[in-house]
């Protein structure tokens, strides 16, 4: 029995055959890497409805020549943003709200006089070469209704000097043009005459001056502003330090250099276009930075900026070359100030 159990060979055993595990996969992307529960287009459409009070201040003391003006921006911004989207095949799309709301900010720092090409070529370049030719949504680095305005004041000065009084409700002909304009009150500041400035602080802040489409309610855009903090849609840090900024700077050059040089901090707070400036341009969540003490260093470079173009510079206003610059120090603003990284141990608690 036992030699024949020799003599039978074991069959060999055949091994399980085992699946190898999958690999494991990483998703690499770009940060940030938490999101926020908005989409664009809800904030953008928090940032129309707070758009126009100021727009709609501005339809009452300037009629249908701010209607006209308007019109063209978006509908001039929205038709470059759709061929820059099927063209260049950027990032973006017409439903995100975002196009309408440069078309808007654009609209609101031109004069209501402003051709109807020049709001053209501004919106193209907006959307073209300030937005898209960046990279498209999310990745310009200057904001696009600033860029279009500098362009437009440096290539064209007296088409974007040219001032409607208010209450010229109808569309007003070429030949009409200097029987119904006027010099705003920071143009006067700057011309150094300031002894024939009639604006007084209601004037300002009902509205009742002359400038560009977006800068003459301080009341209607502080109600913009207002409401863009309330739905959380901008953080108060940019708005507040940039406006205290400003005002603590031409104050102290009312203080010491006297009434009879300089116009009063509330003065400089309530003309031109800081208010709109400060809620809803430096504000801008793609072009500022991303901490805390970052933006609080942003619109403290905003307002200082402001204050000295105005006060010494050779434009009146000086809140648009102030968020462009700013935009430029941004990326360098999020390298030097970062928020204490997860994990990290602080060397007070490593020596103890």
């Amino acid at each position: 029995m036992s030699e024949k159990n020799d003599d039978i060979q074991a069959a060999p055993v055949k091994e399980a055959a085992t699946t190898p595990p999958a690999p494991v996969k990483l998703k690499v992307g770009s940060s940030p890497h938490l999101h926020d529960k908005d989409s664009i287009s809800k904030i953008m459409f928090w940032v129309v409805i707070a758009l126009l009070p100021g727009v709609a201040v501005s339809f009452w003391y300037f009629g249908l020549e701010a209607v006209r003006a308007m019109l063209i921006s978006v509908v001039a911004c929205l038709g470059f943003e759709a061929a820059s989207l099927r063209l260049l095949k950027t990032p973006g799309s017409l439903k995100d709200g975002s196009a309408l709301v440069t078309g808007i900010l654009l609209g609101m720092n031109l004069p209501p006089t402003a051709p109807w090409w020049m709001i053209v070529v501004g919106s193209l370049v907006a959307m073209v070469i300030a937005k898209h030719l960046f990279g498209g949504l999310g990745t310009n680095i200057f904001n696009p209704a600033l860029v279009a305005r500098v362009f437009l004041l440096v290539s064209w000065p007296t088409h974007m000097t040219t001032w409607m009084k208010p209450g010229q409700m109808g569309i007003v002909a070429a030949d009409e043009l200097a029987a119904v304009t006027g010099a705003t009150p920071l143009g006067l500041l700057k011309e150094g005459r300031l002894a024939e400035m009639a604006a007084s602080s209601s004037d300002l802040f009902f509205g009742n001056v002359g400038g560009s489409i977006g800068e003459i309610s301080a009341i209607a855009l502080l109600l913009g502003g207002i409401i863009l903090l309330v739905k959380r849609v901008i953080t108060w840090e940019i708005p507040v330090v940039f406006i205290a900024t400003t005002f603590v700077v031409t104050g102290l050059a009312y203080w010491i250099g006297g009434p009879e040089k300089y116009a009063s901090p509330v003065f400089h707070v309530l003309s031109g276009g800081l208010i709109l400036g400060a809620f809803f341009m430096a504000t801008d969540m793609v072009t500022s930075p991303i901490t805390f003490w970052g933006r609080v260093v942003f619109a403290f470079g905003c307002g200082l900026l402001t204050a000295l173009i105005r006060l010494f510079g050779g434009y009146p206003e000086g809140v648009s070359f102030a968020i462009l610059l700013m935009n430029a120090s941004t990326p360098l603003i999020d390298h030097l100030i970062k928020e204490r990284t997860f994990g990290t141990v602080r060397k007070a608690e490593v020596a103890s």
